[in-house]
């Protein structure tokens, strides 16, 4: 008679094969988790035009960037401060995507989900390039691209994070089963088609913005108040599909708890995104009307003052964060709808 009891060893191999890491999801959720104060330091770069505070690349005033004397930019000019920490931390998104690919290979049985990691390592791998390319260069378009780029791979990070969790791999299908049992209507493709349509438009969005940040003297008025109209008229697109993501999810009760959350969030982000946006504008340009808003009658616009970059940079990184939470959106919601596909009705 055969021993019923479990094998380490098959044990080890079966949770081999479905894919989930402990050590794989956590490497995922920290690597995301410092790649968005990377991308607010990144803004903070250029708010203050900071980009060209250290001339060389890949080392600091020709030191080892890390040998480089903590004094000289923790105590020194404030651009200097901005631009050596946006470097320390983006190797240390390189160092957690190495650690990252390595715990994959090692951990994760999904060939698929390996390559992914690969990619990502790639792509930090990249953005750091583009970020020397930019210095080497001193060419501000490539800091534009280095801009749009930056949110990619924090979407990137994101849906890493998404697919190495145990709910990923595990949760989906018990949690349509359970509602197929109970007759409820699981994920539909409008929620999922209408938080890729969130993801495409906010990134749209963000390069439109990338435009008006860069901007010169230069760039004829036409140009500038057409980047304008594009970026206000994609934010109005955003916010309609945010909203209509939440009515969907407010009327589908239906909805897996993980696809619920994450569209509150991403909602909250846009009505805070369009606060700063609003923000923004005041502490760039002021409003055209000052007789209406007597209160900001007596404000004066302060290039690069304490506030205004806040404001500023608090808006960009937070189109960042649209974007990743659309991500896990999507992630979320088509991996609900693929799995509630698979179990059949009673």
């Amino acid at each position: 008679m055969a021993d019923p009891t479990p094998d380490p060893k098959h044990i080890g191999d079966r949770s081999l094969a479905t894919g989930y890491s402990a050590l794989v999801h956590r490497l995922s959720v920290i690597l995301t988790v410092a790649v968005f104060p990377l991308i607010w330091v990144g803004g903070l770069v250029t708010t203050y035009d900071a980009g060209m505070a250290v001339p060389d690349w890949p080392g600091t005033y020709g030191w080892n960037m890390f040998a480089y004397p903590a004094s000289t930019w923790l105590f020194g000019p404030f651009d200097l401060l901005v631009e050596h920490s946006h470097r320390l931390l983006g190797t240390l998104a390189g160092l957690l995507s190495i650690a990252l690919v390595v715990a994959a290979f090692r951990n994760d049985g999904r060939p698929w989900f390996r390559r992914w990691t690969l990619l990502l390592l790639l792509a930090v791998i990249a953005q750091g390039a583009l970020g020397g390319a930019r210095v080497l260069l001193d060419e501000r378009t490539v800091a534009m691209i280095h801009g749009c780029t930056g949110p990619l791979f924090f979407a990137m990070a994101a849906a890493t994070a998404v697919m190495s969790s145990r709910w990923w791999i595990e949760r989906p299908a018990a949690e349509a089963s359970s509602q197929t049992a109970l007759g409820q209507n699981a994920t539909g493709p409008f929620l999922c088609w209408l938080a890729s349509s969130l993801l495409v438009a906010s990134y749209l969005q963000l390069i439109v913005g990338a435009q008006l940040r860069h901007v010169t003297g230069s760039v004829p008025h036409s140009l500038f108040k057409g980047f304008v109209h594009m970026h206000l008229g994609l934010a109005g697109l955003v916010a309609l599909i945010a909203s209509g993501l939440l009515l969907t999810c407010i009327f589908n009760g239906g909805l897996p708890a993980r696809v619920r959350r994450a569209v509150f969030l991403v909602f909250a982000a846009v009505l805070l995104q369009i606060a700063l946006g609003i923000g923004t504008w005041i502490v760039n340009y002021a409003l055209p009307w000052a007789e209406l808003n007597a209160w900001l009658a007596s404000y004066t616009i302060s290039a690069k003052g304490y506030w205004e970059s806040l404001v500023v940079t608090a808006h960009v990184a937070t189109g960042a964060l649209i974007i990743s939470l659309s991500t896990v959106v999507a992630l979320r919601a088509w991996r609900s709808r693929a799995t509630s596909t698979q179990v059949p009705a009673n």
